[in-house]
């Protein structure tokens, strides 16, 4: 048998149909999911409305997150229903102040070797563990808790070969940043990186996880770290030794790209605004005056970040003319945080303590003030994710942060006059999972409870033969799903699609203009069909599932982009819109908003790897043919003609 890589060996474990071939159809068998609750609502609704009685998988987790700030009533009837519908269909419940989803599994339920699927694009933290990690959609999450397979293209592997270790005030953030800096955040879908090499054991699990966190930003489907003597500490310092086994590729294995990065050669590095991807060393960025430091987030808040981020403030203060606040990642975290004193040196050097949750990192609070600078250990830092218009969000490591507090300038944190402190992981993490709640037994069916703002899962019609379509807008390249559906102050609304829909795009609106939505609804009352057009890398960033539900809702069925990103476009098929692909450049430069797109006979034209042929109809009267290109499989095509996977 010829050499694996790492994930090679987890797919072949996992695989239920399909050849292990990169571009192929596949699907496989997932072990756990995980859920966060500005996506579970829905996914429990989809659940319901497939009638599933209790979930199939061997684990599945929902956790409470995202909206914990619970202005209004919405989010605390969300976590209502949720907590019940979890009793009721089997699904460990992590109740609020437990923890971030990421953080907590990879903590509690992480296990090398096994398949995670999550309803949010940063699932594939469980990487840093040994797991393949992938984020999908609500819809998708919900299937998989069926007990039916995951569907995924068989990935071409991306090898990153490390070697070295860290110079001090050098982190696991500037490794992945200096990824972004190659691979870029488009262009990888499809792909799955896997570390290795002889500086893969100088990480620990939380540095690891770090790492993975970010693969999102890449695109890609999932990133994997081996499971070695580290993982073992880790788990048997969780007392969960007996989930880890030893897993590693095969010497030898083949990878389609490798790079290699030499950890000794590191400087720190920032993503500057308004694209992970954007990437300099902090050196050059230069010091710029900031005003805020954030340290959370799914990507930076473990023991040994915030341990590190304690002794640098012990016995100093925070530059007056900055807003420090630290978040925490779980409440296991928090606790030992609190008994070992360094809580009370970062509170004591000026620092603001935020809850263990995503917080600021979703808009949910902590927004900075206008025309300054953010300075976040976060994993996304698109325009206006802070919940301030024109935002400049630069992220960084832990270290760059804590030295950016001390400095009120962005400031290598080499240049600090304070030894670089040793945070070593503890033998013994603080076990508590009080605040996970257990199921009800099988066969007990406790009341769901429903408040009046839980809605229904949304249903679609099946797709035209004939598509009479007008384009309701036109975006240029890298549009993600927060440009689509904004989170922040509107998240609350999740469980209310006719509400939330009056916000698509909203960013793009222009005072006195109609809105997209009211736009699109002018054009499903007309009886015509809703257009997108995009450039490249349309929809990237979040899993968010309703940014194809709240357009669909609006009447759009087509998207015709340059590029769609791989959760996007699964997102789209299960909810009836139809994604095209631009062959050429200049016929996506040649619609405007308000031309219409017709097609005929659709169903005929939908042939995997073929290409559709549209017309462009001017306003003026005049029209064009042009091609479009379809990457559906056979599957995927009966599924959106149909109007979805619901349908």
């Amino acid at each position: 048998m010829a050499a694996q890589t790492l994930v090679q060996k987890i797919l072949a474990n996992h695989l239920v149909s399909g050849a292990l071939v990169a571009g192929e159809e596949i699907e496989i068998r997932i072990d756990q999911t995980l859920c966060q609750d500005a996506t579970g609502t829905m996914a429990f609704l989809e659940l319901e409305a497939m009638g599933v009685d209790r979930v199939k998988t061997e684990l599945s987790v929902q956790y409470v997150d995202h909206n914990t700030s619970q202005l209004g009533p919405e989010n605390q009837n969300d976590h209502l229903y949720l907590q019940s519908i979890c009793s009721s269909k089997g699904v460990l419940f992590s109740r609020p102040g437990n923890g971030i989803c990421h953080q907590v599994h990879l903590e509690r339920f992480g296990i090398p070797g096994k398949t995670l699927l999550g309803s949010d694009s940063h699932t594939p933290t469980g990487g840093g563990i040994g797991m393949l990690a992938i984020g999908a959609g609500g819809l998708d999450v919900a299937v998989a808790m069926a007990g039916q397979p995951f569907k995924l293209t068989c990935p071409r592997i991306v090898g990153v070969k490390l070697t070295g270790k860290f110079q001090p005030w050098v982190a696991a953030k500037d490794v992945i940043l200096h990824v972004l800096s190659i691979l870029g955040s488009k262009g990888n879908v499809g792909t799955v990186v896997e570390y290795f090499g002889p500086g893969v054991a100088s990480l620990s699990v939380p540095e690891r996880a770090t790492i993975t966190n970010m693969g999102a930003e890449l695109g890609v489907t999932g990133s994997v770290f081996p499971s070695d003597e580290a993982t073992r500490a880790f788990l048997a310092a969780q007392q969960r030794g007996g989930d880890w086994q030893p897993l590693a590729a095969d010497e030898g294995a083949a990878y389609d790209r490798v790079i290699e990065i030499d950890l000794d050669k590191l400087v720190p590095l920032a993503a500057c605004p308004s694209n992970p991807a954007n990437i300099k060393t902090v050196a050059e960025v230069g010091p710029i005056v900031v005003n805020q430091v954030v340290i959370g987030s799914c990507t930076n808040s473990s023991y040994k970040d915030m341990c590190m981020v304690a002794q640098v403030l012990k016995g100093k203060q925070v530059h007056p003319s900055v807003s420090l606040g630290v978040a925490p990642g779980s409440r296991q975290v928090m606790e030992m945080l609190i008994r070992e004193g360094y809580l009370g040196d970062m509170i004591a050097a000026g620092a603001r303590l935020l809850e263990s949750a995503c917080g600021p990192c979703i808009g949910q609070g902590f927004s900075p003030a206008s025309d300054s600078v953010s300075v976040r250990t976060f994993n996304r830092n698109f325009a206006g994710r802070t919940g301030t218009k024109g935002d400049q969000c630069y992220l960084v490591s832990p270290e760059t942060a804590v030295a950016t507090a001390l400095t009120g300038v962005l400031t290598d944190p080499r240049t600090l006059d304070v030894a670089y402190p040793a945070c070593e992981m503890p033998s013994q993490f603080l076990v508590d999972d009080r605040l996970v709640l257990r199921p009800a037994p099988a066969g007990e069916a406790p009341e769901i409870i429903r408040k009046e703002t839980i809605g229904e899962p949304p249903h679609c019609t099946a797709v035209p033969d004939d598509i009479a379509g007008e384009v309701v807008i036109t975006v240029g390249d890298k549009i993600t799903t927060d440009h689509i559906m904004p989170a922040g102050v509107h998240l609350k609304l999740r469980s209310n699609i006719p509400q939330y829909a009056k916000v698509v795009f909203e960013c793009f609106s222009e005072a006195g203009k109609p809105t997209f939505a009211e736009r699109a609804m002018a054009v499903k009352q007309a009886g015509k069909a809703g257009v997108i057009v995009a450039g490249e890398s349309y929809g990237q960033g979040s899993s968010r599932e309703h940014a194809a539900i709240c357009p669909m809702h609006l009447g759009v069925r087509l998207v015709l982009a340059r590029s769609i990103e791989r959760i996007h476009a699964a997102n789209l098929i299960n909810f009836g819109i139809v994604p095209l692909q631009f062959l050429d450049v200049a016929d996506y430069e040649a619609i405007g908003a308000g031309d219409s797109i017709q097609i005929k006979g659709l169903r005929a034209q939908l042939v995997p790897g073929g290409t559709v042929q549209a017309t462009l109809v001017k306003a003026d009267g005049s029209s064009r043919e042009f091609a479009l290109g379809n990457t559906m499989t056979d599957r995927d095509i009966a599924m959106v003609l149909k109007g979805g996977r619901l349908a």
